[in-house]
């Protein structure tokens, strides 16, 4: 697993601008290495922020060879405000050229599963194959440690699964769908973005090394880089 590398920026604004300019920048990269690319988005206000910079960025990106996953979702009905895909396709997906049959939402809990949320982790496992691989991972921090819906002590941050159906989230809504741990250490690049004062605590205990099931962000690395996105207030107390 590779080492944590910081980048601190002096607001929220700045950091979106910034990791929108470098995730392009890494996905036409790869893209012209391999021809497609994969990236795996997140949700929260400072991931939609990012979205809405890459949509404001442009780029020589081709869209329509970018594979697009979630790490996390909202166990709710399909256009729902509060899903990671809703909230994803309207800051950025509904604006640029993907094509459709690249982009990989998991399951609402109206959709071809109904209400079980076990079934549509099933799903998404299979529609992922036995060792995925993503080669740039977003995903955010939670004031309490938790990064995907892996919150500390939980049953996910404990699984062995490539993704779990999550219950009694200690934040609503209460029951999500979500990779694990595991599965985001095959990504060959991680990057956690957070900002805000209330996420000082957590970062600073993540990046000295706690244990996972404590701080399940600890436990989020990538094979070839693992990188930081934060505010001043969030890096307060980051050793």
């Amino acid at each position: 697993m590779s080492a944590p590398e910081v980048v601190v920026f002096a607001d929220p604004d700045a950091l979106a601008t910034a990791a929108a300019e470098r995730l392009l920048a890494e996905l036409t990269s790869v893209q012209r290495a391999k021809g497609s690319v994969s990236v795996v988005l997140t949700g929260g206000g400072t991931g939609i922020a990012v979205l809405r910079a890459v949509r404001a960025a442009g780029s020589a990106l081709d869209w329509s060879k970018v594979d697009v996953y979630w790490g996390d979702e909202r166990f709710l009905p399909a256009g729902h405000a509060e899903r990671n895909e809703t909230q994803a396709r309207a800051a950025l997906l509904d604006h640029v050229a993907v094509d459709p049959a690249r982009v990989h939402p998991m399951a609402p809990s109206d959709g071809e599963f109904g209400d079980d949320p076990d079934a549509a982790a099933a799903a998404y496992a299979g529609l992922l194959g036995d060792s995925p691989v993503f080669d740039v991972l977003l995903l955010g921090v939670g004031e309490e440690g938790h990064t995907l819906s892996v919150f500390p002590d939980s049953p996910a941050v404990h699984s062995t699964e490539s993704v779990v159906a999550v219950r009694d989230c200690p934040k609503p809504p209460p029951t999500r769908v979500s990779l694990t741990l595991p599965t985001a250490r095959l990504a060959t690049q991680v990057w956690l973005m957070a900002t805000g004062a209330g996420k000082a605590d957590p970062i600073a205990a993540a990046l000295s090394g706690v244990p996972e099931v404590d701080i399940p962000a600890a436990g989020a690395r990538g094979t070839e880089a693992t990188v930081w996105f934060l505010d001043k207030a969030a890096a307060a107390k980051a050793p």
